[in-house]
Order: structure tokens, then C-alpha cells, then sequence
């Protein structure tokens, strides 16, 4: 194999609301990053300092000073300002690696982002001197991201759990089917535990530190598995005002966690319902596939599986499914080219 097909000049990326992921053809997956910028404001006007990792960084250490600003909710771009610094620092390592001419680049959207949304996407990466931009959806970049066959005659369904949204796509006979979006994934999450140690403990506590318990000890089945039987957590009392420590069972946090997973299983439900009788027959027997961060969730895909009555299987680094798939459809483009949305 030559360098020139070796290394072209084709750039893959996940657009995410909690983590970037870019892939460079022939380099493999070389960011993997928060989707955040690190924000100074003065005198009415504000300074953009860093992005990704660093971003997280500089925030963390002065936090009286710099702003941790996150460029896209919901799946979708919040800050037009600061999603372009950071899409513009994270292509320009991407270039700097290979010396690249203008690269074609393929961005992953939501499945259900409007055509306003899609071309917010789409003009903000054009600016950034892409020779050419493309668009797919997030769920069927992931299909292919994990190895599943979507030219052959049986149909399949891929779960995609983001930060900011749930993505559903159905694929049959190799086309899109059907392709759906639920605003509520792994910041949903987040958010139950906050309202949820309120309500019981009547601690105010941040999203970080609510994250930290999903990530550490979080689980959509109240089984222990393995899993820690208790999470320790701070905050401050909302009646007295002063500092707290409470405790949260196994038990609490599938509680809490209950009420995103319960809408979740019912998005699937919907989207099983309104599909034709012979490819919601493919989809019983070959079974859902579930891929994203909210993947990674201890016992989700059984969580899931109990409520919808078809089994969920999660899949092996759900993380980087989407941005493997996407770089699939970019170095296959011509027979690819149906999976591609508009702008």
C-alpha cells in the first residue's frame, strides 16, 4: 500500500456533547477529549484559552477567573463561537500530524437534528477550510462501527446513549429505515442523581460530583455485581447551609436513575411500535445494539432489555463506535454515500 492511500487527507469526527472523538485516516482515533473551552470574560467581551483536556485543566485550577463553557447541549451546538475554536484547534492537530492539504471531513449529528441544526454544523466546519463536509447520523455511523452488516437482508437497530441525546437508527436491505432522537441520555442521568439527593438527603450537589457517582457507582439494575454497595457524597445542607456528608446505596442510585432509563425504554418502544411487522420480526430476533458513554452504565442493556422484551446487548468500547463508523463511510464514500444526510 502506497502513502497516499495510506494516509489521505480525510478527517472523521464525533461531535459530542460530553467528548470529541476525531479519527485521521490511516492514524486511527488521535483525540479523544471533553467538548469544552476554557472561557475568560472582561469588560463585556471574553477571551477563548484552551480547549479538550486543557480547557478542563486551566478552569480547574482558577475558577474565580475562567469560565468551563460547553459548546454543545443536547447533542447540539449551543455556542457558535466556541464550538468553532474548539472543532478548529482539534482539526488543527489533526492536520499538524500529517501536513495535510484541506482534508474532506465527516461529522456525526444527532439522528434527528433539523435541517438548521444539521447546517449549523455543516457551515461551521466549511469554515474551517474543509475541501468538502459531510453529515451522518450519529446511530449509523455506529452501526458500522461495530462490525454489523448493514448491506445484508435482515434488519437491525442500533441504540446510541450520548451525553446530550439518545439516538436510535433502524437499517434495513442496507438503507435507513427509520432514525430517531431522544434528548435525554448521560447529562439526564446526571441531573436524576442531583434532584434525587435532594429530595431524599436534601443535599445540594453539583454536576460533577454527580457524574463522579454514575461513573463510580452507578447502575440501572440494584444488584451489587461487583460494584461498589456504597458512594460516600458532600454538599451543603439546603436548610441549614452548611456542609454535609450522605451516603448512597446501590440501591439509591438505581432509584435515581430509574426515571431516564424509564424514558429511554419507552423511545425504543415507540420507535418498535411504528416499524412494519416484518423488519420489528428481524430486529426480535437479532436483538438491539446499544453504543455511546451511557453504554457503559452497569446494567443498562438489562435494564433495558426487561422493559422492552427484546434483548439489548452492549457493545465492546461503545465510546468510539460512532467515530469508527464515520470514518468507515468516509473511505468507502461512493458506496456509502446513500447513509449520508443533507445539510
Amino acid at each position: 500500500m502506497g502513502v497516499k492511500s495510506a494516509f489521505s487527507d480525510d478527517i472523521s469526527i464525533d461531535l459530542g456533547t460530553a467528548n470529541t472523538l476525531v479519527h485521521v485516516a490511516g492514524r486511527g482515533i488521535i483525540i479523544d477529549e471533553p467538548s469544552v473551552v476554557a472561557v475568560h470574560s472582561y469588560r463585556g467581551g471574553r477571551e477563548l484559552l484552551a480547549v479538550g483536556r486543557k480547557a478542563k485543566i486551566l478552569a480547574s485550577r482558577t475558577p474565580e477567573s475562567i469560565e468551563e463553557v460547553h459548546p454543545l447541549r443536547d447533542g447540539f451546538i449551543a455556542d457558535f463561537v466556541a464550538t468553532e475554536e474548539m472543532l478548529r484547534q482539534f482539526i488543527r492537530r489533526a492536520k499538524t500530524m500529517l501536513g495535510f492539504r484541506r482534508p474532506r471531513i465527516l461529522i456525526c449529528v444527532p439522528a434527528g437534528a433539523t435541517p438548521v441544526e444539521r447546517r449549523a454544523v455543516f457551515d461551521t466546519a466549511k469554515s474551517l477550510g474543509a475541501r468538502k463536509v459531510y453529515l451522518v447520523a450519529e446511530p449509523v455511523a455506529a452501526s458500522l462501527g461495530v462490525g454489523l452488516s448493514i448491506v445484508e437482508g435482515t434488519a437491525l437497530m442500533v441504540v446510541d446513549v450520548g451525553g446530550g441525546t439518545t439516538d436510535i437508527a433502524v437499517l434495513s436491505r442496507g438503507a435507513v429505515a427509520a432514525a430517531r432522537t431522544l434528548r435525554c441520555a448521560g447529562n439526564a442521568m446526571d441531573e436524576a442523581v442531583i434532584r434525587y439527593v435532594r429530595r431524599k438527603h436534601h443535599l445540594l450537589i453539583g454536576q460533577a460530583n454527580a457524574e463522579r457517582i454514575k461513573i463510580e457507582a452507578g447502575t440501572a439494575v440494584a444488584t451489587l455485581n461487583g460494584r461498589a454497595a456504597e458512594v460516600h457524597i458532600r454538599g451543603r445542607d439546603v436548610r441549614s447551609g452548611l456542609a454535609k456528608v450522605a451516603v448512597l446505596t446501590t440501591k439509591d442510585i438505581a432509584a435515581a436513575l430509574s426515571e431516564p432509563v424509564d424514558i429511554m425504554a419507552d423511545f425504543i418502544e415507540r420507535t418498535l411500535g411504528a416499524l412494519p411487522p416484518d423488519v420489528l420480526s428481524e430486529i426480535s430476533l437479532r436483538g438491539i445494539y446499544l453504543t455511546g458513554g451511557g453504554a457503559l452504565l452497569n446494567k443498562l442493556d438489562a435494564a433495558l432489555t426487561r422493559q422492552v422484551g427484546i434483548r439489548v446487548r452492549a457493545m465492546q468500547s461503545p465510546m468510539h463506535c460512532v467515530v469508527k463508523g464515520s470514518a468507515m463511510v468516509l473511505a468507502e464514500l461512493a458506496q456509502r454515500a446513500h447513509l449520508l444526510m443533507r445539510p
